[in-house]
């Protein structure tokens, strides 16, 4: 199977790049390699990519309509999975242009890459932040998802909605994965546990919003690319006329289309996830608690019932494991 993989360099990217060539598949990865955060991270990711035979990188951001274009005409993809996109809910709100250019237009040359390739199976990454200001837990994907609190959420809504369109207009199947706070080794530095780390390990203050009263439904890399790889071999197919009423993202589309949560379905208090970090590292946070940043929401919580009923696939990796695992390999890769 000859894969795209959008944002290859990327966190999630990587380790889906290194999965697929593992189990014998060819992967194109493309990525702009943008200074968002270290690019030595993107680089260091590269390096063991193209260590695979199976494995080809072109420098290239989605945004570029005529780029885009000639990668998929020189090309044939049996499936395409759209990691790239610019991240990051703080960001978002200094530097808006930046995620229109990548989420808005540079997914929409992706579609139309995907509309005119003949691609197979078009995967790609939405978020937990579309769920915004929504009170009910756990999130379900069958929730009304209209009150975005960053533009990085409403990005990402816009992105299902699009991803619809092209599923209903030109049967192409799609599926959208709504992630939940991903973690793990090579991981992103503008990611809290990230900051955590290094701040702790030099004996600075941390940063805690909301006085550590919040939760996230933190899941492992690990678990994240097992869900990624169930779902893109189950392409979906049209389901009967929607009932009025009833939720799209819940079977009732016509479209091939498909909307799944990947989270560990078991929220952590931030205040433990600081403790537990504290424990793998030997060293205690000094703790600098401060009020909720605009942008943010005090919990998330997967419900991934869906998931499980249509792939028997559920995360299961645990805080302790997960943050073990990265506190290894950054004091390796940092030389702490």
């Amino acid at each position: 199977m000859n894969v795209l993989v959008t944002g290859a360099a990327g966190f999630i990217g990587f380790f889906l790049s290194k999965k697929l060539l593992e189990d014998g598949n060819t992967v194109v990865g493309i990525d702009n390699l943008n200074d968002y955060y270290d690019a030595a991270l993107k680089r260091g990711r590269l390096e063991i990519l193209r260590g695979f035979d199976g494995f080809s990188f072109e420098r290239l951001d989605i945004s570029d309509r005529e780029g885009v274009e000639n990668l998929f005409s020189h090309n044939s993809f049996d499936m395409v999975v759209n990691l790239a996109a610019q991240a990051g809910v703080r960001y978002s709100i200094d530097n808006p242009h930046a995620y229109v250019d990548s989420n808005l237009v540079g997914f929409a040359n992706i579609l139309e890459g995907c509309r005119h390739g003949g691609v197979g199976h078009f995967v790609y990454a939405s978020s937990s932040s579309v769920y915004g200001q929504n009170k009910k837990m756990p999130f379900s994907v069958t929730d009304a998802v209209d009150h975005p609190v960053s533009l990085y959420a409403a990005t990402k809504k816009s992105n299902e909605l699009m991803a619809h369109a092209y599923a209903h207009l030109y049967a192409l199947p799609v599926t959208g994965l709504r992630f939940f706070t991903v973690y793990g080794p090579w991981g992103r530095p503008d990611m809290a546990y990230f900051k955590f780390t290094r701040a702790i390990l030099a004996g600075e203050p941390i940063d805690v919003y909301n006085h550590g009263n919040m939760r996230r439904d933190f899941t492992y890399i690990d678990d994240i690319v097992k869900g990624v790889v169930k779902v893109m071999g189950k392409p979906p197919v049209p389901d009967s006329a929607p009932v009025p009423g009833e939720s799209l993202a819940d079977r009732g589309t016509s479209a091939p289309y498909r909307l799944y949560n990947i989270g560990n379905n078991q929220p952590v208090e931030l205040s433990h996830f600081i403790e537990v970090l504290e424990d793998k590292l030997g060293k205690k946070a000094v703790k600098n608690m401060l009020p909720m940043q605009p942008g943010d929401v005090p919990e998330t919580f997967a419900d991934i019932d869906t998931l499980v009923r249509d792939t028997g696939f559920a995360p299961s990796t645990s805080i302790d494991e997960g943050l073990g695992h990265f506190v290894r390999w950054y004091t390796g890769f940092y030389k702490q």
